[in-house]
């Protein structure tokens, strides 16, 4: 037979419990036609042996269950996070510590625009480090009064604008009563905007007129960029709008033959009806290409706990803070739910505060007993709170989760301290109890709440290490195996991929990351330092310092 490549390594983790490791990998078509010896895979006929890989570590690509599209674009905007952060070109960004930083640093971008009236932006923004002051319109009016200006929240559930801004949504004005639009002493808007719905309208006027939500081109082609720096084969673009323009543009870029990811998108819940999103879905689903997976809806139920816009059972916030936003009314969820079992419609549900956790199961054990689905995969994304009661009943229910396990090291001093307090803080993205409860369970970054990279998830899901270095939640450390298992097979599977992907076994897709060194045999606390050298998809090889 002709056209099988033959790639050695120095080791070769394959996620197939059959045959866990091996030296070699047979590659035909862009699938793998098996795995073995040199000698076993010989028998397969003639083929070239490739050993580039022969001093590296072979796995399955990663698969990120929970990222989104709009973080390469995001990096047309000015970075004002907390912690240094890489772009997708490996530039190092350093991340700004106060107020009056951020201020400056959108001063010195404010002063390099020549246009008056084009819009400034800026994102990653989170004041809980900053003592939780909440920006006001007033300090974003100290870069400009007759520029726009609006800068996203690292969770992308707020967004703060000058008085330009709301000036241009028609909104400076009194007479708001919604707890999504916080006013000041003077009955006027403070600039802070919590939620899609109050967002969106202000969104159009500071330079996010498409990604509050979605990529544009080059921010596409960006975001394949950080996948391949950090092994990422498969990664979903989990909340967006796949309007008529987004949806063929995202056709034309994973058509291109150096497109280097398989892209799932998930069409947001918003902006129609649940019986017109529905047939939106389907219709987008006859359209998916291998490179490009449609026909998923992303619903989401509250906010942020770091925002303090999720919702919360009793005894709510540890600082008194009022309970969270509903995303979605209840009779809606349901609707949407029933449709979606109905016509066998894969949906994910973001739900951060337990009580948003809670209505998500009560809604769809009503759904599901109406609609018997025996593999449904209906996931619970974040799921951050959620105690052993309800993990029960999602395993129950065959409900997947999705644990943000970088959570814990970026804001986990701050739940400790300020938003759920310390039992709560402890067992948040409780990874081991969802394991033992017999829930399929994969970790997550949430790009660009916190940067793409798998082994960096791992890590956080294995040692549970807070930015200040303490061990929060001990009791629900999982193994460095399981942990590799959730960024591959764990999250293949809830994307209904895992008979594609996943595993380095015969018939499945020849996607693959190529790693530096054994994350098998490291230290545990290495986890997230081993290098990457790039990734292999669909049989086509990409090296990381080539992007």
């Amino acid at each position: 037979m002709s056209g099988t490549i033959i790639y050695s390594a120095r080791k070769i983790i394959t996620m197939n419990k059959s045959r866990p490791t091996t030296t070699h990998v047979a590659v035909r078509d862009g699938r793998i036609l098996a795995t073995g010896t040199l000698e076993e895979l010989s028998s397969y006929g003639s083929h070239t042996l490739d050993e580039r890989f022969a001093d590296k570590i072979i796995m399955p690509g990663f698969v990120e269950g929970h990222a989104h599209a709009m973080e390469g674009s995001l990096w047309s905007k000015v970075y004002c996070g907390w912690f240094d952060r890489a772009d997708p070109s490996g530039k190092v960004w350093s991340g700004v510590k106060t107020i009056d930083a951020i201020v400056d640093r959108l001063k010195e971008a404010d002063a390099l625009l020549d246009d008056p009236d084009t819009p400034l932006a800026g994102w990653q923004l989170d004041p809980i480090y900053m003592d939780n002051v909440r920006v006001t319109r007033e300090q974003l009016d100290r870069v400009s009064t007759t520029r726009p200006i609006g800068v996203l929240h690292a969770s992308g559930h707020i967004l703060n604008v000058n008085s330009k801004a709301l000036e241009l949504a028609g909104m400076l004005k009194a007479g708001f009563n919604s707890p999504s639009i916080p006013l000041g002493d003077d009955g006027l808007p403070t600039g802070e905007l919590k939620g899609p719905e109050v967002m969106t309208p202000v969104g159009m006027h500071v330079g996010f007129e498409r990604n509050l939500l979605d990529a544009d081109e080059g921010g596409l082609r960006n975001f394949a960029k950080l996948c391949v720096r950090t092994g990422t084969t498969t990664i979903t673009d989990l909340a967006s709008r796949m309007d008529a323009e987004a949806v063929k543009m995202m056709l034309n870029v994973t058509a291109e033959d150096s497109f280097p990811i398989r892209l799932m998108p998930f069409r947001f819940a918003m902006g129609l009806t649940p019986e017109e999103l529905l047939q939106e879905v389907i219709t987008f689903k006859s359209r998916s290409t291998d490179r490009l997976r449609m026909g998923q809806i992303k619903i989401v139920a509250d906010g942020s706990i770091q925002g303090f816009s999720a919702r919360m059972r009793w005894p709510g916030y540890h600082n008194g803070a009022p309970n969270g936003l509903w995303y979605i009314a209840p009779e809606q969820l349901s609707d949407i739910l029933h449709r979606a079992l109905d016509a066998g419609v894969l949906v994910h549900t973001h739900t951060n505060g337990d009580q948003a956790t809670q209505l998500v199961l009560e809604t769809f054990e009503k759904a599901l007993r109406a609609h018997p689905s025996p593999d449904h995969r209906f996931t619970l994304q974040h799921c951050q709170l959620a105690d052993a009661a309800q993990f029960h009943k999602a395993g129950k229910l065959g409900m997947c989760v999705n644990l943000f396990a970088n959570h814990h090291f970026y804001w986990g001093d701050e739940h400790y301290n300020l938003t759920v307090g310390p039992e709560r803080a402890t067992r948040m993205n409780a990874c081991r109890t969802a394991l033992n409860n017999g829930v399929a369970m994969a970790i997550h970054s949430d790009a660009p709440v916190t940067p793409l990279s798998p082994l960096f998830t791992a890590w956080s899901a294995v040692n549970r290490i807070t930015a200040s270095g303490r061990v929060q939640g001990e009791e629900e450390k999982i193994t460095v195996d399981e942990a590799l298992r959730a960024i591959t097979m764990g999250a293949a599977y809830t994307l209904h991929l895992d008979g594609e992907i996943g595993s380095i076994e015969t018939g499945k897709k020849a996607d693959f990351a190529i790693l530096e060194d054994d994350p098998t045999a490291c230290d545990p606390a290495n986890l997230k330092d081993i290098g990457v050298w790039g990734t292999v998809q669909g049989g086509r090889i990409f090296a990381a310092e080539d992007q």
